[in-house]
């Protein structure tokens, strides 16, 4: 996966130092800034990594480390709407493998990947604890129950 080179504004990196003081500068507060700037950003680019580690005064390989160990953290910009599948055991059992490849038919993009148009992304999560709906899509904050396949294009409909 490739990352994108983008160049920070004045502002993007007065943002970060703003948000790396609220927590003192501390490294070991270094989740918590990640948090927050990936809040503010909308995902982690190489840029913002390397501002955080300079502000925390960590390595950015330390920085990186966390941002790719954690599934929370990304590096590439999320859809406006981003889709995950809940492919956890129940969800699994019911068909949510079937429900993904529709989205990916659907949206004609992979796992990880983001439309062209920068409308949707797609992801897979392993449970959201919402078993008695399976299989569970989510769409932003909204959670469908039960999916099927046939019913992938209507919820890409609610958001065109």
């Amino acid at each position: 996966m490739s990352s994108i080179k983008i160049e920070l504004r004045k502002e993007d990196v007065e943002k970060i130092t703003e948000i790396c003081d609220s927590f003192s500068n501390e490294p070991l507060e270094l989740i918590n800034v990640l948090h927050k700037c990936q809040e503010h950003f909308g995902y982690l680019p190489a840029e913002v990594q390397e501002v955080v580690a300079s502000r925390l005064n960590v390595s950015t390989a330390r920085v990186y480390g966390v941002v790719t160990f954690y599934s929370f953290f990304t590096m590439t910009p999320k859809g406006k709407h981003p889709i995950s599948i809940c492919m956890g055991t129940a969800c699994y059992v019911r068909g949510a493998e079937k429900v993904l490849d529709e989205f990916r038919k659907e949206l004609s993009i992979q796992v990880g990947d983001t439309t062209p148009d920068g409308k949707f992304s797609l992801s897979s999560l392993r449970c959201v604890g919402a078993c008695g709906l399976a299989p569970v899509v989510l769409v932003g904050d909204k959670t469908y129950g039960r999916v099927a396949p046939d019913d992938v294009r209507a919820i890409l409909k609610e958001y065109e």
